[in-house]
C-alpha cells in the first residue's frame, strides 16, 4: 500500500500520542527525530483530518503538559496500528 507521506506523518504522530506516556513536544521530537516545528505543525493539522486531541496543562508555565487523543474520528485505531510499518515506509521515502 502506497501512502502519501504527509498523511502518513499525521497518522504516525497520532499513534505516538496515543501510546506514549504523557506525550509532549520534546518527547515526540525524541521519538521521531523530527524538528520541533514539524511536530507542532502536524499536531495542529490533526483536527483537519478528524482526529481530536487536547493539551492537558500540567505545570506552571503555559506549555508544561502533554497531549491526549480524545477521538480518532473517521479512523480505526486497530487498522492504523496494523499499518504502522506502511506508515514508516512512507515516511522513509
Amino acid at each position: 500500500m502506497e501512502l502519501n507521506p504527509v498523511f502518513a506523518r499525521r497518522l504516525y504522530l497520532a499513534l505516538l500520542v496515543e501510546y506514549t506516556e504523557r506525550p509532549n513536544v520534546p518527547r515526540l521530537i525524541e521519538q521521531t527525530g523530527w524538528p520541533r516545528r514539524t511536530i507542532q505543525d502536524v499536531l495542529k493539522a490533526l483536527p483537519s483530518i478528524g482526529i481530536e486531541l487536547s493539551f492537558i496543562q500540567d505545570g506552571r508555565r503555559h506549555n508544561d503538559g502533554y497531549y491526549t487523543l480524545s477521538d480518532w474520528g473517521p479512523f480505526d485505531l486497530e487498522w492504523i496500528k496494523a499499518r504502522e510499518p506502511d506508515l514508516l515506509a512512507a515516511l522513509a521515502s
